[in-house]
C-alpha cells in the first residue's frame, strides 16, 4: 500500500490549523487542506486537548539576541563578567548565570544560547487546582453530580465572594481536565462532562444537518411574537426529540424564559405518536405558561395543526439548518445526553426516570439566571399564575 510522504507541519502551519479549529471546522476539513487524514491534524491539536496554547513572548528583563552577541565578543576578547554587565548594564551575577548555562566562556555562541533559554523557557506555570487541593476536591465532586464547569465557576462565585482562594474560572477547570497537571483534576472526570471527548470543541462546531421534510402550513420563527424572542414573559417553549437504539426517543421540552426542563415520553416518531404525547402533556400546564412552542423542522411534528387546534397554542418552525435559533433545548439535549448516551435503547427509562432527570437538571445553578435554578424561576412563574 502507498503511503503519503511524512510531513513537518510547520508554526504557520499549526496557526492555520488551530484558526480553522477555533472557527468550528472539523478534524477533516482542516486535513484536507494539507492532502493529509484527519489522524494527522488530530495528533497536532490534541497535545493541548484541543485548547489553543496561548502565544508565547519573551519577558521584558530577558537577555536579548543583541546583548548575548555582545556577551559573545566579550568573551572571545578575554574580558570579565563585569566589564561585559557593565557595558551592557546589567547585573553581574546576570551575565555570569547566562554564560554557565550555555557550555562556558570556551564554548559560548550567542545564537545557541538564545534559542536554548527560548526553549527552556516553555515551562508551565503551577495551576490553581494544584495549589489549592481543598478546591479540586469541591470541583472534582460537583463535576461527579454533572454541574457543567461555568455551573461550578458560578456557584464558587455566590459561596466565597470575599475569598479568590476559592473561586476558579470555567476555563481553568476545562484546561485542568483537558490538559493534565500532576496533581489537577483526574482525567476520569471528563466522563462526567456534558461532552466526554477528549479534544474541546469550538463553541461553533455543530454537526446539526437538515434531514428534515417539508411541514405543510408551516409558520417561520420569524412570526414568533417579540415577547417570545427577547424571553420577556414565560410560556414560550423549546422542543426536539432525542433519539436512541430500537427506534426509541424522547421529547424534551425547554421554557424559554426560566430554562425550566420537561421531558415525554412517547412510543413512536411517527407524527400521530408524538402530537399525541404532546397533547397530552400541553393540558397540564396553566395555560399561561404555555403560550407557544418553537421546533425544527422535524416531520414528527408534521400534524402541528391538531396540536394547535387543540390546545390553543401555535407552533413556530426554526429555519433549515439553524439549531441556534432554539439554543435553549439544544443545550439542553447536549445536558441530558449525560444521563442518557447516544446508542442506547431509550424507550426502557419510565415517565417517572424522565422526570427525576429533568429534576436534578432545575435544581442546577445556571450562568443565565445569575446562578439560581430554573426550578426557582419556574416556581415563581406558577405562583405569580395562581
Amino acid at each position: 500500500m502507498k503511503r503519503n510522504p511524512r510531513i513537518i507541519y510547520t508554526e504557520s502551519d499549526k496557526a492555520l490549523m488551530w484558526d480553522r479549529w477555533q472557527k468550528g471546522e472539523s478534524l477533516q476539513t482542516i486535513a484536507q487542506l494539507f492532502g493529509r487524514n484527519h489522524s494527522s491534524v488530530a495528533r497536532i491539536l490534541s497535545v493541548s486537548g484541543g485548547i489553543r496554547p496561548p502565544d508565547r513572548s519573551r519577558s521584558q528583563f530577558a537577555l536579548t539576541l543583541s546583548e548575548r552577541e555582545e556577551i559573545s565578543r566579550g568573551v572571545v576578547t578575554g574580558l570579565s563578567v563585569r566589564a561585559i554587565a557593565a557595558k551592557l548594564q546589567r547585573s553581574p551575577s546576570t551575565v555570569s548565570r547566562e554564560i554557565n548555562r550555555n557550555d562556558g566562556r570556551k564554548r559560548y555562541r550567542a545564537n545557541e544560547a538564545d534559542q536554548a533559554t527560548w526553549d527552556r523557557a516553555h515551562r508551565p506555570k503551577t495551576r490553581k487546582l494544584v495549589q489549592n487541593r481543598k478546591l479540586a476536591r469541591i470541583v472534582a465532586s460537583k463535576l461527579k453530580h454533572l454541574w457543567s464547569p461555568a455551573q461550578i465557576a458560578g456557584w464558587l462565585k455566590q459561596m466565597y465572594p470575599n475569598d479568590e482562594n476559592y473561586q476558579v474560572s470555567h476555563e481553568t477547570i476545562y484546561r485542568s481536565l483537558f490538559i493534565q497537571a500532576r496533581g489537577a483534576l483526574k482525567k476520569e472526570l471528563v466522563q462526567h462532562l456534558r461532552r466526554t471527548r477528549v479534544m474541546r470543541r469550538s463553541r461553533h462546531h455543530t454537526q446539526k444537518t437538515d434531514d428534515h421534510g417539508k411541514i405543510s402550513n408551516a409558520i417561520p420563527i420569524s412570526e414568533r411574537p417579540p415577547s417570545a424572542e427577547d424571553r420577556a414573559v414565560p410560556g414560550h417553549w423549546e422542543g426536539d426529540l432525542i433519539f436512541g437504539t430500537n427506534n426509541s426517543q424522547i421529547a424534551t421540552l425547554v421554557e424559554r424564559q426560566t430554562h425550566y426542563v420537561m421531558m415525554v415520553k412517547v412510543n413512536g416518531k411517527d407524527t400521530e405518536t408524538v402530537i399525541n404525547a404532546l397533547i397530552k402533556h400541553a393540558h397540564k400546564l396553566p395555560d399561561e405558561l404555555y403560550k407557544s412552542l418553537t421546533w425544527d423542522r422535524g416531520k414528527e411534528v408534521a400534524d402541528h395543526q391538531r396540536f394547535t387546534l387543540a390546545t390553543d397554542i401555535k407552533v413556530y418552525f426554526c429555519d433549515p439548518q439553524s439549531p441556534w435559533q432554539r439554543g435553549s433545548n439544544e443545550n439542553t439535549n447536549g445536558l441530558l445526553r449525560q444521563y442518557f448516551p447516544k446508542g442506547t435503547d431509550l424507550s426502557v427509562h419510565s415517565q417517572a426516570k424522565l422526570n427525576s432527570v429533568a429534576r436534578q437538571l432545575n435544581e442546577r445553578p445556571r450562568k443565565t439566571l445569575d446562578f439560581e435554578t430554573p426550578a426557582q424561576r419556574f416556581s415563581q412563574c406558577v405562583a405569580s399564575t395562581s
